[in-house]
């Protein structure tokens, strides 16, 4: 998917080739770093279903939640045709929980209150470990292509024309799980620039992409990390408009919101969920008119193991660590 082109007056830099090529090198020694509460016997690096039958959920009501990166209304109209198909498909009333926060979505799956869920990426890892979160499919295009970048983008006139010039000005980030929100950029900013969040540039924490992109082009704040697959979904619904925000860098190409469930459901209805999404037909439905509006048509298998290799690595440039127990 190309990144969405909102301003061709300030250069647009893509990530070097050496700190992609330290990502990978770095990936080679990525390893599992499960909560003591999960077993990895089969080495894919996500909690194993419970081998103890009686440890196994098979709830009357499925509790779904879509990542807190726009308005959870809006999302929960969207999401309502997929719903009913995932409850035709399991046999469930299945229930949209409209989550506010990386951290109330984390804390619901950690706590067995849902049980299937779309994680943003940055947080995929966090839900993995700490709360044996099993990553199955992702949004791709029609051509199976998938994916969105990292950009940084600030408002016309702002005096920002360069990465270089976020020295002294006021950068937002979404929330520290974020991989395009948080953690891509402060591992880029520090190698590629040497400016240091907090040091070099002031920081602050909008909680949302949304939120972000509608402080820059309100001009709460100077510039913003944001993910461009949530600009181009806020352009398409006349949110913002094209040209109130400039962009000063694009990053490589990172998988998107990884949708799975909860480790310790009975297989038989895991295997009916995973079956309904890659059976759900998107045609006409509210699901493709929000998400073709970022080149998604479709879920596709993925796997944790691979999909999530750089933004692993990513995590690990950043120091982060799983201390879950």
């Amino acid at each position: 998917m190309q990144p969405l082109c909102l301003s061709q007056s300030f250069s647009r830099t893509l990530i070097s080739a050496a700190v992609v090529s330290a990502f990978s090198l770095a990936a080679v020694s990525a390893y599992a770093d499960l909560s003591s509460r999960y077993v990895d016997n089969d080495g894919d690096m996500v909690a194993d279903v419970p081998s103890d039958e009686s440890q196994w959920v098979d709830p009357d009501t499925l509790v779904f939640a879509y990542t807190p990166v726009e308005d959870p209304a809006i999302y929960a109209d969207v999401w309502a045709d997929f719903l009913e198909h995932l409850s035709d498909a399991t046999g469930k009333r299945v229930q949209f929980f409209p989550v506010q926060s990386n951290a109330a979505q984390q804390e619901a799956l950690r706590a067995g209150r849902l049980h299937v869920a779309g994680f943003n990426t940055g947080g995929v890892p966090v839900a993995v470990n700490c709360g044996g979160f099993r990553p199955f499919a992702m949004m791709a295009a029609e051509d199976g292509s998938f994916g969105y970048e990292m950009e940084i983008i600030t408002y016309p006139g702002s005096g920002i024309e360069s990465v270089e010039d976020l020295a002294g000005s006021q950068l937002a980030f979404t929330s520290e799980t974020s991989n395009s929100g948080f953690r891509a950029p402060s591992a880029l900013l520090r190698s590629e620039y040497g400016l240091e969040a907090g040091e070099d540039f002031e920081t602050a924490f909008s909680g949302s992409h949304d939120n972000s992109i509608l402080g820059v082009v309100n001009k709460d704040y100077e510039a913003a990390a944001i993910a461009n697959s949530v600009g181009a979904r806020m352009i398409s619904r006349g949110v913002v408009n094209e040209g109130d925000y400039e962009i000063i860098y694009t990053s490589e190409t990172f998988p998107t919101t990884a949708y799975g469930l909860a480790n310790n459901l009975n297989p038989e209805l895991a295997e009916k969920i995973q079956g309904a999404f890659f059976s759900y037909d998107w045609e006409g439905t509210a699901l493709e008119t929000e998400f073709t509006n970022s080149g998604e048509a479709q879920f596709i298998p993925i796997t944790y193991q691979e999909n999530w290799s750089v933004i692993r690595t990513i995590a690990d440039a950043n120091g982060v660590t799983y201390d879950c127990d």
